[in-house]
């Protein structure tokens, strides 16, 4: 061995350890390029401009594949979402790691839309949802997501489910939408035929499912930019007008889609995307990169790191 090659080992000993130390404890190193400017955004834990990733549904996600992707890009990624139930087909103690993993890194899990199969099968059985809420909750699950696409419930059912959610210690996010159908990669023209709500009836029931103390309200996308013609932007302003910011999350999983929220609600946006596009969101949300129409245009003012002293 060379001394060249033992001076290389050993001065690798040291960052490797280091960088080891750090991802134990979810911790990420600053930027070599943190002089460079970029938009200031809140840290975590944030009250806004939260991220929000689909974890295993379309492609599996491993706990080592989302311990490396929280390593590099876990600043940026405030939750991590469950779909079509994939959970409940995971062994228990790979899925208590997949959830270990995401709070190292100080990001929450959510569920997803599951809680629709639950109450089908079981005919809305108190007993059988109350169960699987304690399971949740000891499995590590943060956030219930309680989805209305496929069923039709009374607000008032939606409401006791919401309070049933919080006594179980998780956190009701209530996700609701102008398409009847909506879920499952229906195609345009099987949603056209099965039609859309108004959004006055979206609006009524986020605010009753917020009074209800919902943590969070997720918009369906599809009928609003989803499995449609031509995207419903008059959906999406009747939504950020009567709604508050701070308590509402756009689904937008096509990069299309969330460009249009943080060109039009600005960087602090609350969006959930795709795990393969936290990347193309944080260069948009922190201003350094963009298409033609967003490059140099997309600025915050105010923020922690750049208030008056």
């Amino acid at each position: 061995m060379t001394m060249l090659t033992r001076t290389s080992r050993s001065l690798a000993r040291p960052l490797t350890a280091a960088l080891s130390s750090q991802a134990k404890r979810g911790v990420a190193s600053k930027s070599a390029f943190a002089f460079l400017p970029s938009n200031a955004l809140p840290a975590k834990p944030r009250g806004k401009g939260l991220t929000e990733i689909r974890g295993p549904y379309y492609y599996p996600v491993t706990a080592t594949y989302l311990d490396e992707l929280l390593s590099d890009w876990g600043a940026y990624v405030d939750g991590i979402k469950f779909a079509g139930g994939a959970f409940s087909l995971m062994p228990e103690e790979r899925l208590k790691a997949l959830i270990e993993v995401a709070h190292k890194h100080d990001c929450y899990v959510s569920t997803g839309g599951f809680i629709e199969r639950v109450l089908a099968t079981s005919a809305g059985s108190p007993q059988v949802v109350s169960k699987y809420l304690t399971t949740c909750k000891n499995m590590g699950f943060d956030v219930l997501e309680i989805s209305s696409g496929f069923l039709s419930i009374p607000t008032d059912s939606w409401v006791n489910l919401i309070e049933d959610t919080k006594k179980h210690g998780l956190k009701a996010k209530p996700e609701v939408g102008i398409q009847w159908g909506a879920g499952g990669d229906a195609s345009i023209a099987e949603l056209e035929a099965s039609g859309t709500r108004d959004p006055r009836w979206l609006i009524d029931r986020a605010n009753a499912f917020i009074d209800a103390g919902a943590h969070m309200i997720m918009i369906e996308s599809e009928g609003i930019t989803e499995n449609v013609k031509s995207w419903r932007t008059d959906v999406i302003s009747a939504i950020t007008s009567s709604l508050p910011a701070d308590k509402i999350m756009f689904e937008a999983a096509d990069p299309d889609v969330f460009t249009y929220h943080i060109q039009n609600s600005g960087a602090n946006a609350n969006l959930f995307i795709d795990h393969s596009q936290i990347v193309q969101l944080a260069c948009l949300r922190k201003g350094i990169w963009g298409t033609g129409s967003t490059f140099g245009k997309i600025i915050t003012y105010g923020e922690d790191g750049h208030k008056h002293k």
